[in-house]
């Protein structure tokens, strides 16, 4: 008798342990959730994007190809800097078209306005950027190029989540990017594959043999999913 007691005394005990344990963990406080580290926004003499030669070196023209960026067609240029490709998309989709030049930094904003005047370029439209938010209107955007901006996003997964609304069907993100850990101005391709996933985007194509010329790992397509 003086056992069976024992042992339901024991029993009793360990649930006792358990149940505390088990309230304990619930009341821990959830671990805030991890970003990666982003590099600073490039605020330095934007005359560095126009080295002679980048064209070829960056095959644009075959980019542009591959975004399907043509006459009509409307495109975000996405950390434009010095607006070096976003001439080139608004030569290439004409006045029929547009392109939104996006951008964290105002000297950037004020270069391009300043450089599409003197250069005759009137279908671009310049947009001071939010760090989690491209600020773009909704449904407008056939095509989208991240060029070697996508690691200055300081909240990428909600930047991309924000994009979507933007998006028209069928439209197409290019992320041009060298490897990296994020603050070293860089990003590797498994770390952009995971939070494009995240934020709603798959995998279309890859095309990264165009941009090594120009000093580039990766070449990513992306659409939504």
């Amino acid at each position: 008798m003086r056992s069976h007691s024992s042992s339901w005394l024991g029993a009793l005990l360990l649930s006792a342990l358990l149940l505390a344990a088990a309230l304990s963990f619930s009341q821990t406080p959830a671990a805030a959730p991890q970003h990666r580290a982003t590099s600073t926004p490039y605020s330095g003499d934007l005359s560095i994007f126009e080295t002679p030669g980048r064209d070829q070196k960056l095959h644009i023209d075959q980019v542009m190809t591959i975004l399907r960026i043509t006459p009509g067609k409307t495109v975000a240029d996405i950390g434009a800097g010095s607006g070096w490709f976003t001439v080139r998309a608004a030569k290439r989709v004409t006045n029929t078209g547009k392109v939104y030049a996006i951008d964290i930094n105002q000297q950037a904003i004020d270069y391009i306005r300043d450089r599409t005047r003197k250069e005759d370029v009137p279908n671009v439209i310049t947009i001071l950027n939010k760090p989690n938010d491209p600020g773009l209107p909704p449904d407008c955007i056939d095509a989208v190029l991240f060029l070697k901006a996508y690691h200055e996003i300081a909240d990428p997964i909600t930047f991309l989540r924000n994009l979507r609304a933007s998006l028209r069907p069928g439209a197409r993100i290019g992320i041009i990017e060298r490897n990296g850990n994020g603050q070293d101005h860089g990003v590797n391709k498994d770390v952009i594959l995971r939070e494009t996933d995240e934020a709603g985007y798959r995998l279309l194509e890859e095309h990264d043999d165009l941009v090594k010329s120009d000093k580039m790992d990766t070449f990513l397509v992306l659409g939504l999913k």
